[in-house]
């Protein structure tokens, strides 16, 4: 499998996924354990990432939990450019920046950033599209009713299903329209971002349906909610439900996993893998 980067390069894996390692340098995501706004900190974990197996790093400076506050641009970009900064220092490997504002994604990409990942997508900051355009990069466009801080007001769905894939075509037309290529971009369908629990399960079992968009569906479940709903259990315990719910979304065609875990999920990875290599030659 590949990714298409900018100035022709190409991200490539034997395995059935990409690992996106998680790195938040914020003080209040939702997940303690990504929790890293001291740059020393941020370094060592994009290190430990690195080696455990990750294929890209997602960075981000705002929590998009539900509930979450807006963070000005200024603050955003004094939280991941230093981070990104000093990931170029010791690696090339390929960099995400999680955001939805224009000025943080073009000051990452200039510190060498390599994909932009938008939670709004491309709906927030009319001129994202242009940076993103500009510097040639794909683009993430994830599905969201409403902002992080008011998306679970009461989220409702008459054909879950049938109105995200929808709702992601306009994205998808949204990015065509500033010139951003096709090879540019992928879809995630938002877990956890608008979604009651029946429609995250929905969107797990019907996951292949996403896959007749044609673009590289990427799912960001780790540790969420709806894992503890159905298993009874708190973020720090929800390692287990994260790697079956990953597992299942790559049997479904997912082929980009944002995680919080990189080593489990790339040795969950690297043994589905196996078993559907055994018996070729």
């Amino acid at each position: 499998m590949q990714l298409y980067l900018s100035g022709g390069r190409t991200l490539s894996t034997d395995r059935k996924a990409f690992v996106m390692g998680i790195l938040n340098a914020t003080p209040d995501s939702f997940y303690s354990g990504s929790r890293k706004p001291a740059l020393k900190d941020g370094l060592e974990a994009a290190k430990s990432m690195i080696s455990a197996g990750a294929d890209i790093l997602d960075i981000g400076g705002e929590s998009t939990r539900p509930g979450s506050a807006y963070v000005e641009a200024d603050q955003e970009i004094e939280r991941v450019v230093p981070l990104i900064e000093g990931i170029r220092g010791f690696s090339d490997i390929p960099i995400s920046i999680d955001t939805r504002k224009s000025a943080v994604a073009e000051a990452s990409l200039k510190a060498g950033a390599d994909i932009v990942n938008d939670v709004s997508g491309l709906r927030d900051d009319p001129k994202l599209g242009f940076i993103v355009s500009m510097y040639d990069v794909p683009v993430i466009l994830m599905h969201m009713r409403g902002t992080p801080e008011s998306m679970q007001n009461s989220p409702h769905y008459t054909d879950v299903i049938e109105e995200i894939i929808n709702e992601l075509e306009l994205c998808i037309g949204r990015a065509k329209s500033f010139n951003i290529a096709s090879e540019r971009i992928i879809v995630d369908p938002g877990i956890g971002f608008g979604k009651r629990l029946e429609d995250n399960l929905m969107i797990l079992k019907q996951l292949d349906r996403f896959c007749y968009l044609g673009y590289p569906l990427l799912m960001g479940l780790s540790r969420k909610s709806f894992i503890g709903t159905v298993t009874g259990t708190e973020v720090n315990d929800r390692l287990a439900g994260s790697l079956s719910a990953n597992m299942y979304s790559v049997m479904k065609g997912a082929r980009i996993l944002r995680v919080h875990d990189v080593k489990e999920t790339v040795q969950m990875l690297d043994l589905v893998t196996a078993i559907e290599g055994a018996g070729r030659e």
